[in-house]
């Protein structure tokens, strides 16, 4: 990615008064210089009752839920364009919801995604969750989840890289990571940093026999070199000081949460490579498991070869039937 020249807004929540994702995003492309579209997606099942609809039809009653969350993502939108952005707004019937932001965001080619975390004391907050975890799993545009309302002023970016490649994870992830991390960091006036995780004593790294404490404190010795090695060689010529790179011997998510409290972070840019079946369970997903522990934002990127499996089709409106719309024998 070279710029951002377009970003995707998917907006939940119409009638909320606080839309950090709105203000970053609009933050984002002030400093870019890129167009905005506000999204909201119909996706909740209209459960329509003919007898009780009178003269409207199902068709009349989907075109106007639509018209009136345009009119709602208008008004969020005149409050940017007085501050000479360029926005456009559409609402659509489309399910899931996830499902819906890739199609629309690979729709107007669109260089970012921004939402706003799914968080709060819910009943059921993984599920509420589940559009977060399945867009970031779905999706080949970035998308930053927004978890931190407030507006980002010289943003530290920490950019958690794996030289390593492990669990073969693509070697161009981390250019990738790196390249928007830049591009985000240069916008904003912020600073970049990075973070790798290692192990401290690799697996197969011990001998049979003879393990002493010494031994292992070599070995230990050994993967620190080796891995300071690897994030130098990852971060090859950019500008980021020594004072600003994080070697910790931890597990990745652990790792990247010590380094974003550390140095007090405002976005944390990762990777993270889809996963399905057993593997997913076995290996887990770095993204997926951090983003609760994490109180800053979170841009995901996927490596350049990433086809999404989403369908292109857009679904339209999910009609859910009830007992007096089935006909009676």
């Amino acid at each position: 990615m070279s710029g951002i020249h377009r970003i995707l807004v998917a907006i939940n929540a119409l009638e909320s008064k606080s839309l950090p994702a709105v203000l970053k995003a609009a933050q984002i492309a002030r400093a870019c210089g890129a167009q905005l579209e506000l999204f909201h997606v119909l996706d909740n099942p209209v459960s329509a009752d003919l007898y009780a609809l009178g003269d409207l039809e199902l068709p009349d009653l989907q075109r106007k839920m639509q018209q009136q969350a345009v009119h709602q993502l208008e008004n969020i939108a005149d409050r940017l364009r007085v501050h000479s952005l360029k926005v456009a707004v559409c609402a659509q019937w489309d399910f899931p919801a996830y499902e819906a932001i890739v199609r629309r965001a690979a729709g107007i080619k669109a260089d970012l995604i921004v939402s706003a975390a799914h968080a709060g004391k819910q009943r059921f907050p993984a599920l509420m969750r589940l559009t977060d975890w399945e867009l970031l799993r779905c999706s080949p545009i970035p998308v930053l989840i927004v978890k931190n309302p407030h507006a980002y002023r010289r943003p530290v970016i920490l950019t958690a890289l794996d030289p390593t490649h492990a669990f073969a994870k693509p070697l161009r992830l981390d250019q990738s990571i790196l390249r928007l991390g830049h591009t985000i960091c240069a916008a904003l006036h912020g600073t970049l940093h990075a973070v790798h995780a290692y192990a401290r004593v690799p697996s197969g790294t011990l001998p049979n026999v003879g393990i002493t404490p010494s031994v292992i404190d070599r070995i230990a010795v050994q993967a620190e070199r080796a891995a300071r090695l690897n994030l130098d060689r990852a971060l090859g010529s950019t500008r980021i000081a020594r004072s600003r790179r994080y070697l910790i011997a931890r597990d990745p998510a652990n790792a990247i949460v010590q380094a974003a409290s550390s140095c007090r972070s405002a976005i944390v840019v990762m990777g993270a490579v889809s996963r399905s079946g057993f593997k997913r369970l076995l290996i887990g997903n770095t993204a997926e498991r951090i983003l609760d522990q994490l109180s800053c934002d979170v841009l995901v990127v996927k490596s350049p070869k990433f086809r999404s499996r989403v369908p292109r089709a857009v679904r339209g409106p999910h009609w859910l039937a009830t007992p007096s719309t089935l006909p009676y024998y």
